[in-house]
């Protein structure tokens, strides 16, 4: 929600606090420092769709789009992509990532042994990831389409093996309407995401949202 509704498009401005802990929830599940994830998403919408998308399909199908754009493509400059994230609060993150990662991993296994190292740091990081991929390689595999043509699509089953991410799924709403903090356009699309939002609006922890007419 903090990457990608609130720093990301702007759709929503977080309270400080509540920015840096889940920024924080973010960085401790593998997602990576917000300075980076935002240059390359703010860059995959600008050029979405055509040859330059850093995580298309279109350059080498699912498998590129899921995983290897991530280690076979340049980092999107921030310097153009998100020069408001050039602040000590947020380039931080860089450093402290894989501290948190170790971190992660490591806290199963004092915790609950080996047993706790399986579920709590592999399991869970690479569930993590892979949940965050399917949003740049299923949700934008939609076939026999021109170059430019928008491939975004909703798939409701996705959302329930998305748990807290649930309102990801509803990809092709969010590329109609990017500066929407909803991405829900019907009663029964469940946006874990937008419920959040609506909630902390509601004790004065999100300001300025911003929701498409029809949301």
């Amino acid at each position: 929600m903090a990457y990608h509704r609130g720093l990301a498009h702007r759709a929503v401005k977080l309270n400080p606090v509540v920015e840096q802990v889940l920024i924080f929830a973010a960085v401790f599940n593998g997602s990576g420092s917000p300075d980076t994830w935002i240059a390359n998403h703010r860059n995959h919408h600008a050029k979405a769709d055509t040859i330059e998308d850093v995580s298309s399909p279109r350059h080498g199908g699912f498998w590129w789009a899921h995983l290897r754009w991530l280690y076979q493509w340049q980092p999107s400059p921030m310097k153009k992509w998100c020069p408001d994230l050039i602040r000590p609060r947020y380039m931080i993150w860089g450093n402290l990532q894989i501290p948190l990662v170790l971190t992660s991993i490591f806290f199963g296994y004092f915790l609950l042994g080996w047993a706790g190292l399986f579920w709590m740091g592999a399991i869970r990081l690479v569930y993590c990831l892979h949940m965050q991929a399917f949003v740049n390689s299923l949700l934008h595999l939609k076939p026999g389409l021109a170059e430019g043509v928008d491939s975004s699509q909703n798939i409701w089953w996705l959302g329930p093996l998305q748990l807290t991410a649930w309102g990801e799924n509803w990809h092709g709403n969010h590329h109609a309407n990017p500066a929407s903090a909803r991405f829900s356009r019907r009663w029964w699309q469940v946006d874990l995401g937008w419920y959040a939002i609506r909630a902390l609006r509601a004790v004065g922890l999100a300001t300025n949202v911003r929701v498409n007419k029809d949301s």
